[in-house]
């Protein structure tokens, strides 16, 4: 297997709760970002005391009351499957704080993480606020939820984005990367990617690469895989018949979005027929 692939554990955590993937706390290569996904049966509880990590816990489907410190936020998620294309609600918690998550039905939360410098105020991203917006054109098209966006000032390291990628299509495409500190032309951020297809007996192709080629990985990535970006071009191409949905978790040393396209392919950009 791939080392950059990570498959579903489907760990059983306690009555009602399963832990399905666990991409933290030394099982990663990974040092900014951290990521879990957690399904809940209905009235199962998942808890969770952060120390020197901030989360976005993302109501992926199902709903879900969610306390984090002395604030509760009730009836979060807006779908029961991810394909029915609509934002859901998310809760940012800061540092240090212990946080409680109660499946009101059976839910599925992805759990991010990454460094916390500051003490925050715990905020609800309702589903309501979230910006979307279509990116690409020809074959290269998808649409963007973006749940917690640079541009908005609520965390200290964390930037979290969902995207659908149709059939046919590629995403994150031209080839782009995010590993150098060098703003303001490029800055340095990890990844995650969270993968769902539908059907779900589909699959996606994500390669890995870097200029020098000390790392090039090319996965075939199915229905509820990770995939980890430590470094690199990191393109994803969906097959004929099938959607992708990705959820994406980035953070570095500063919380700010800036990619530089492979110069190889950047050609496509100023195509003509653009």
């Amino acid at each position: 297997m791939p080392k950059l692939l990570r498959k579903p554990e489907k760990k059983p955590l306690s009555k009602g709760v399963t832990l399905i993937h666990e991409v933290k706390d030394g099982r990663t290569p990974l040092e900014y970002v951290g990521f879990s996904i957690v399904d809940l049966d209905k009235g199962a509880v998942f808890e969770e005391t952060l120390t020197n990590q901030e989360c976005c816990a993302v109501i992926l489907t199902g709903k879900a009351t969610v306390t984090a410190g002395e604030q509760t936020f009730q009836s979060l998620g807006t779908r029961k499957s991810v394909f029915e294309k609509v934002p859901t609600d998310s809760v940012y918690i800061t540092k240090e704080e212990k946080y409680r998550i109660k499946g009101e039905t059976d839910t599925r939360v992805a759990l991010c993480y990454a460094p916390g410098m500051t003490k925050r105020p715990n905020r609800l991203l309702p589903a309501k606020d979230i910006l979307q917006e279509h990116r690409g054109i020809k074959m290269n098209q998808r649409s963007v939820h973006n749940i917690l966006p640079d541009s908005l000032d609520v965390a200290d390291s964390l930037l979290v984005v969902e995207v659908y990628t149709e059939s046919g299509n590629f995403s994150s495409y031209p080839p782009h990367k995010h590993d150098q500190d060098n703003l303001p032309h490029e800055s340095f951020l990890e990844e995650t990617y969270y993968h769902e297809q539908d059907p779900p007996q589909g699959f996606v192709f994500q390669r890995v690469y870097t200029d020098d080629r000390s790392l090039d990985e090319t996965m075939t990535v199915e229905n509820e895989d990770v995939v980890l970006v430590p470094a690199g071009y990191h393109p994803v191409g969906v097959p004929d018949g099938y959607t992708s949905y990705y959820l994406n978790v980035m953070a570095g040393p500063k919380r700010t979005w800036k990619f530089y396209n492979d110069p190889a392919h950047e050609w496509i950009l100023d195509r003509e027929d653009s």
